[in-house]
């Protein structure tokens, strides 16, 4: 047996740096291999991997889209191959002399999944080692330090089924998507991605996009009065009751409306003819599982991506429970008065925390579903530092304790009031309601507790009538599913899992396929549905989708076998493709027509043709005419993001309006036409002589902006002097006070809008140039204080090409490649580089 340190693998490095912290007393150290830190103290080392270090695909020899036919990907062989090099590299080197080694991976299906992929890394370099398993649902010191007293195996069984739906996406994905863009001819950055969980959320946008289309709005009016009690007044609605003796406010006819308004409007004052009232008893809510707890923070302004970015950052510092979980019922081991107490003495906190404290007893709600993986996502007792989260952090980490507190708050109570009144004989009815009990509300903000007042009567009492009015309305199309609620309705109808459905969303965002927020399918997330609702309607069918979660709880229970449930999935893709294959070409010009009315942006000013977002050689977007090369008329696009249309369109020429997709960095461009013109409208600024003609001929260098979006420094003498430099494209161009003492230019400086990038001190344009033409000629190492000639070749020579290789290389292993060179001197080199 190996008697080398005992080895902990962790998910994340964040994770392996925590619970090493927490293992060693905060002894632990840091070191680093092929780049990957590694924590070590006593005879135990810990690393943190990043998430799936290890990926399935097909042999390299089925890479080539021309050459493999898409249905030939159905029975392809399946292999794994590491996907990040130095994590692996690190892993197999810490593992091939350690005397013990603990899993300490995510407790779900993935975590199960990524530990297993680490054990078998293990195996391939030390076959007898001990390998165990730890299991915990936050990362504190009492839940990790009793894991790792309590350690148990791998479940082999869960892991597989995380592997089948590893294969299952890849086959499906792969097959599909090769064949849909093959069929449109559409290849590149912009293929046509199609996915297993992708589909049938697409389809539930854009059923709801037909379904707000098809809608025929049905005009009807509602009828209101001011009433008045003294120096109170309130409002009051007209109802009557319909062929079914219910009570409703809608008028659907004008004339009826018209007649009951002149009615209302011709009295004076209203005869109460009834008052009840009534107490409500308002529960709190139940306790935060995955889906609940993505819509409240909807409800607070963040995506369903970013708030589970958040919640894993805050699982991961300990100081919430693990956030993927289906789970809406503590466990019994939890004793929520111990857990309210470690919040007593927080200063945003303790106040609420010691009122709840007083209870008698504390008995938390309970939801629907009940796990035995993780509790609801609820704090820990670890609380974090005023300075150890940012803004974002600390509001989702409030959301999530606030939860917790409305869970064991008590009940609230409202005071109902109904009060119906007759005014020259027509009825109106006001409903007050008024918080007797504030209960969990005084702790959860969250949820509204508004009041609506009206004053006490009798009946029999008169009220004085002070306005009448009417107001004409439309029925109004369902409202678009916000993210959390097509959360919610993906989980109603099996498709995708709690760990996976904000990354979906996601990624039909970073597709191109849904815009917006509440997001709205594109005209080519439509042309997709389209084309596999009439060929291959088991694509977007969340029937199959369900099936296989069903399949993979079945493996996970060990009814099932990874093979069973694969070889399952194939047959019915085999089955797609057949029908597929019928119906290629008929598919293809469907996606083609789809793709094209998806990029036609408008009318061409000097053809007519259509304008279309193309995509140059180089990837960049512009928009070209249609008629190309006959018309070879072009606008610009922004060089950062990808662009989709806007239903908007410019009322002075007529185009879409543009909107780049770039991330958390999306912006809306505009009508390209207006934004064009706008550039070429910016006069020229000088900024000095011409260092070519300025002598001889008065020449000056200027700020150009030209048509196609570029921007350099030019000779106004142009084109006689053809004197240029070169400008970033994006980011505004600012001209400082100081000034080059070689060139007599000044300094620019280019900022950016977002507020994400600082500006960068561009300096003189001139020395600028100079420098990146170093670089380029290759001497781009030695442009870095510290790095001479000599020193440059040793670096080339050490495999060290140009900066960025630089800055990623390890420092000890690189010093101990160069002679007369330490670890500092190098961290030094990199620090000058930056």
């Amino acid at each position: 047996m190996s008697r080398g340190p005992e080895l902990i693998v962790t998910e994340k490095d964040n994770a392996a740096r925590r619970i090493a912290d927490i293992l060693s007393g905060e002894s632990a150290e840091s070191d680093r291999i092929n780049g990957v830190n590694v924590y070590k103290w006593g005879g135990k080392r810990c690393i943190g991997l990043s998430g799936h270090v290890v990926g399935v695909d097909f042999p390299s020899e089925y890479s080539d889209w021309r050459d493999v036919e898409p249905v030939e990907l159905i029975d392809a062989p399946v292999e794994k191959r590491p996907t990040q090099e130095n994590i692996v590299a690190a892993l197999r080197r810490l593992a091939r002399n350690a005397s013990r080694v603990v899993i300490a991976t995510d407790y779900d299906r993935e975590g199960e999944l990524i530990g297993k992929e680490a054990y078998e890394l293990v195996r391939d370099v030390n076959e007898d080692v001990p390998v165990d398993r730890v299991r915990f649902s936050s990362i504190t010191d009492r839940e990790v330090t009793e894991a790792f007293e309590n350690p148990d195996e791998l479940d082999f069984d869960l892991a597989a089924a995380g592997e089948a739906r590893q294969i299952v996406d890849l086959v499906w994905g792969a097959a599909l998507t090769r064949f849909l863009s093959l069929s449109a001819r559409q290849l590149g950055d912009d293929f046509i991605s199609v996915g297993r969980v992708q589909g049938p959320t697409l389809k539930l946008l854009v059923d709801r996009e037909r379904e707000i289309e098809a809608f025929d709005p049905q005009t009807y009016w509602e009828l209101f009065a001011d009433l008045e009690k003294g120096a109170d007044s309130f409002e009051a609605q007209y109802f009557y009751l319909d062929e079914d003796d219910n009570e409703a406010e809608r008028v659907w006819n004008d004339d009826a409306a018209t007649e009951a308004y002149e009615t209302l409007r011709s009295a004076s004052t209203a005869t109460v003819e009834s008052v009840r009232r009534r107490t409500r008893t308002d529960d709190p809510p139940a306790p935060f599982n995955t889906t609940q707890f993505i819509r409240a923070a909807g409800g607070i302004g963040y995506s369903a991506q970013r708030a589970m970015s958040i919640a894993e950052d805050l699982y991961t510092a300990g100081y919430i429970t693990y956030p993927r979980t289906d789970n809406t019922v503590y466990p019994e081991d939890l004793d929520p008065r111990e857990l309210l107490g470690a919040f007593a003495d927080a200063r945003k906190f303790g106040d609420d925390a010691e009122s709840l404290l007083d209870q008698d007893d504390i008995d938390p709600t309970e939801g629907d579903e009940e796990t035995t993986d993780h509790p609801p996502i609820h704090p820990t007792n670890e609380l974090p530092g005023a300075s150890d989260l940012s803004d974002d952090e600390w509001e989702v980490y409030e959301l999530v304790v606030r939860r917790f507190f409305a869970t064991v708050a008590p009940s609230a109570t409202w005071e109902h009031l109904r009060v119906v009144v007759d005014a020259a004989g027509l009825s109106l009815k006001a409903n007050g309601k008024r918080l007797l009990e504030p209960g969990y509300h005084a702790v959860y903000p969250y949820l509204s507790a508004s009041e609506n007042f009206v004053p006490d009567v009798e009946e029999g009492e008169e009220l004085a009538v002070t306005d009448t009015e009417i107001e004409e309305k439309e029925t109004q199309p369902p409202r678009r599913y916000g993210q959390s609620r097509l959360i919610e309705t993906m989980e109603q109808m099996g498709i995708g899992t709690k760990a996976t459905r904000h990354d979906v969303i996601q990624k039909l965002y970073d597709r191109g396929y849904i815009e917006g927020d509440p997001p709205k399918p594109t005209r080519l997330a439509r042309g997709v549905v389209e084309a596999a609702e009439e060929f291959a309607d088991r694509v977007v069918s969340e029937e199959m989708t369900a099936q296989l979660e069903a399949d993979m709880q079945a493996i996970a229970r060990g009814e099932k076998s990874l093979d069973d449930v694969t070889n399952e999935s194939r047959e019915m893709l085999d089955a797609v493709f057949e029908r597929l294959m019928e119906s290629r070409e008929e598919l293809g010009d469907h996606l083609q027509k789809s793709l094209k009315a998806d990029k036609t942006v408008g009318p061409c000013p000097d053809c007519g043709s259509d304008l279309v977002v193309r995509q140059s050689r180089h990837g960049s977007y512009f928009i070209g005419c249609d008629s190309y090369p006959d018309c070879t008329y072009t606008l610009p696009l922004p060089s950062t993001g990808k662009p989709i249309l806007l239903e908007e369109t410019c009322e002075e020429h007529g185009l879409a309006h543009v909107k780049m997709l770039a991330g958390r960095k999306t912006f809306v461009h505009g009508c390209p036409l207006c934004k064009a013109e706008a550039a070429e409208a910016e006069e020229d600024e000088i900024i000095g002589s011409c260092p070519e003609c300025g002598k001889e001929h008065g020449g000056e260098l200027a700020i150009k902006r030209l048509r196609s979006g570029s921007r350099l420094i030019g000779c106004t003498r142009y084109p006689d002097c053809e004197y240029s430099l070169p400008l970033p494209r994006r980011g505004d161009v600012d001209v400082t006070d100081e000034t080059c003492d070689e060139h007599g230019l000044p300094h620019l400086r280019i900022t950016y809008e977002d507020g994400d990038r600082e500006p960068w001190e561009l300096g003189c344009p001139i020395c600028n140039y100079r420098e990146y033409q170093a670089r380029q000629n290759g001497s781009e190492l030695k442009a870095v204080d510290g790095i001479g000639e000599k020193t440059a070749e040793k670096l080339k020579a050490a495999g060290v090409e140009d900066v960025a290789s630089l800055k990623d290389a390890e420092p000890d292993a690189l010093a101990d490649e160069l002679d007369g060179v330490g670890p500092d001197t190098v961290r030094g080199w990199q620090a000058n580089a930056d």
